[in-house]
């Protein structure tokens, strides 16, 4: 008899994603196994993962490790990180690593050992802060032991809520198509559960009789996902199905493809509107549909130096009515000391 179900769904996943790995890994005729590793907070869909990872990458000849990372915003953090990395250990992958990280703080520990990530405040919050320094733990993880490879254990249930997150900020198609299943330089970052439910991970653990851990940040209302999670998702379903989550996923995967089209748009058009000294031909911006013509906008002010992450639909709505409405108004100040304004028939954006 094969497995259950559960487990069965969660191997199929990573199996497909093990596969991608290693195609890619043999093209570029690398003669070592890959190594992947998988980021692990002890949770149900983190625990999942690496179960699946452990059991399928030994059959594709692939390498496994794992890496869980102490935020060090609870009590016991260090000893919660140092638990997981023995569980772990025991599903027999190697290497293993316990990374500890200093929310908000500017710089990292030498030879990884600890990362104190954000340097300064940024939109989002304690969680985009944490966030942010995850990520550049996990990379340095990478680095450093020579992944392939990242794997997290975002579910379908995760990118329902951020595509409901983006929808509340109003910032675009890009927005709403929420987590991609491959990101990060090179490709480093993987998700093979967006297909998979939050149910059937912790179906997986429970099966496999894998121990747990709930994050209470998980279920604290001060932090936006977690409200949105245990009251405005429930509350949709409660009046429009219990579809709704399904069709979120799929909302985000058709806003994917959307904005893809409309970035490499945007790349191609940039090329007619630019000249060498760096501004932009107004007449030919206003001949552009308006969603390729906010990208090419957009692409320019964070080449002059406005900080991505800082940057928001109502900064370049203010350019862009430097084109489309234009009265003479004067220059317009943006993040990173970035300024735009209109000089005869073109858009000047330099940073000063």
């Amino acid at each position: 008899m094969g497995p259950h179900p559960a487990v069965a769904a969660i191997r199929l996943a990573v199996r497909r994603v093990l596969h991608d790995v290693l195609t890619h890994h043999c093209a570029q005729d690398r003669p070592e196994p890959p190594l992947v590793l998988v980021a692990c907070s002890g949770g149900a869909d983190s625990m999942a993962l690496a179960s699946a990872l452990a059991f399928e990458a030994p059959k594709l000849g692939v390498r496994a490790g794992g890496v869980t990372i102490d935020h060090g915003l609870q009590e016991g953090s260090d000893l919660r990180a140092a638990e997981v990395a023995l569980r772990l250990r025991g599903l027999r992958l190697d290497p293993v690593e316990a990374v500890a990280v200093r929310v908000g703080e500017a710089h990292p520990v030498a030879h990884g050992a600890s990362y104190r990530g954000g340097g300064g405040r940024r939109e989002g919050g304690p969680e985009a802060a944490a966030r942010d320094a995850r990520y550049a733990a996990l990379d340095a993880a990478a680095e450093r032991h020579g992944a392939t490879a990242v794997l997290l254990g975002h579910t379908r249930d995760d990118q329902a809520e951020t595509v409901l997150l983006g929808l509340a900020r109003g910032s675009g198609t890009r927005s709403l198509s929420g987590m991609a299943a491959t990101s990060g330089r090179g490709g480093r970052y993987r998700r093979p559960f967006l297909d998979v439910d939050r149910q059937t991970a912790r179906k997986a653990c429970l099966i496999q009789s894998l121990p747990v851990w709930d994050d209470p940040h998980n279920t604290d209302p001060a932090y936006t996902r977690s409200r949105l999670r245990h009251e405005g998702l429930p509350a949709l379903e409660k009046a429009l199905g219990k579809g709704v989550v399904e069709a979120l996923a799929r909302t985000a995967q058709l806003s994917r493809d959307d904005a893809d089209a409309l970035d490499a748009w945007a790349a191609d058009a940039e090329g007619t509107v630019l000249d060498e000294a760096g501004t932009l031909d107004v007449a030919a911006l206003f001949a552009l549909p308006p969603a390729v013509r906010r990208r090419v906008l957009r692409r320019a002010v964070i080449a002059a130096g406005s900080p991505a992450g800082s940057l928001f639909a109502r900064h370049i709505e203010e350019v862009d009515r430097l084109i489309t409405a234009w009265r003479g108004q004067g220059a317009i100040n943006l993040p990173g000391r970035v300024g735009v304004r209109r000089q005869g028939g073109r858009l000047v954006i330099r940073q000063g």
